[in-house]
């Protein structure tokens, strides 16, 4: 069976002017010539490479790697727009259709959208939709607090950022815990930090718990020590705005860290500067 928009395993049939055929049980698949490996593969080797179709309708196979492949989510950038809707750059030298009636709002040229990747039943052919809710996994028994995560950030909402996680669920960020620049089509690390009674996720970009978000903080706050020399304009009477802008942090947060250095002997304390001691 061939898998369409997915990479596949295909034996060398023969070799021609215009390129490798390849063998499937849904019929021969060329490799164009400009792909074809250098030095030129055997007969009978097995290939991996991409399968798609081309303009033409015509199963086409290449050794390109594509930024997304069916049935995932990606950030991709809009390469053009025309009456078709938007063609997006996903890593192919044939750009992939986001069509006028899959998208939650018109895209424009060199706009990066995060849009799920599908294969089109009528046509056959791989297309893009910026409706994604209808492809999120509802069951999220598999999720636990405080288990670490891929993000990738879909859209900015009232409430903060809504994401997609590990490439399968829906979860929100929240606004006032976020204390770093984000941006929709952000791919970050992260954490869940609950999970609702009707299945809905928060996550966040800390590690929830005590222990754990004081060793994230301690690390950031010494690495801050270190690049500045060992002195940094902050103390735990510093304004939450200043702790913020050098160390993208809460003050909270700060404070946990900077409370944990200081009982352990690392740094000293002074009212308008926290000093790593030396040798640390």
């Amino acid at each position: 069976m061939l898998y369409l928009g997915d990479f596949n395993e295909l034996e060398v049939l023969r070799l021609t002017e215009h390129g490798a055929f390849l063998g499937s049980a849904d019929g021969d698949v060329l490799l164009p010539g400009r792909y074809v490996p250098n030095p030129a593969p055997r007969v009978g080797e097995r290939l991996r490479v991409f399968v798609y179709r081309d303009s033409e309708d015509r199963l086409v196979a290449t050794t390109q790697r594509p930024l997304a492949r069916v049935g995932e989510f990606a950030a991709l950038r809009v390469r053009d727009v025309n009456a078709a809707g938007a063609w997006l750059d996903w890593g192919l030298d044939k750009d992939l259709l986001l069509p006028w009636r899959q998208q939650r709002r018109e895209v424009q040229p060199n706009e990066r959208v995060v849009v799920y990747v599908y294969l089109d039943e009528t046509s056959d052919r791989l297309a893009a939709t910026t409706k994604l809710a209808r492809f999120l996994d509802p069951d999220t028994a598999e999720l636990a607090a405080g288990q670490p995560v891929a993000l990738l950030v879909t859209q900015e909402t009232d409430l903060g950022f809504a994401v997609v996680i590990e490439q399968r669920w829906g979860g929100v960020l929240y606004r006032n815990e976020v204390f770093q620049p984000v941006r929709p089509s952000d791919e970050l690390p992260g954490y869940i930090k609950r999970i609702r009674p009707d299945g809905k996720v928060d996550v966040a970009l800390q590690a929830s718990g005590y222990e754990d978000a004081v060793a994230d903080a301690t690390a950031t706050l010494l690495d801050a020590l270190r690049a500045a020399g060992g002195r940094l304009p902050l103390s735990d009477s510093s304004a939450p705005a200043d702790v913020h802008r050098l160390l993208r942090m809460s003050k909270k947060t700060f404070k946990k860290a900077l409370g944990h250095l200081y009982r352990t002997g690392v740094v000293t304390l002074d009212p308008a500067y926290t000093t790593l001691v030396q040798g640390e």
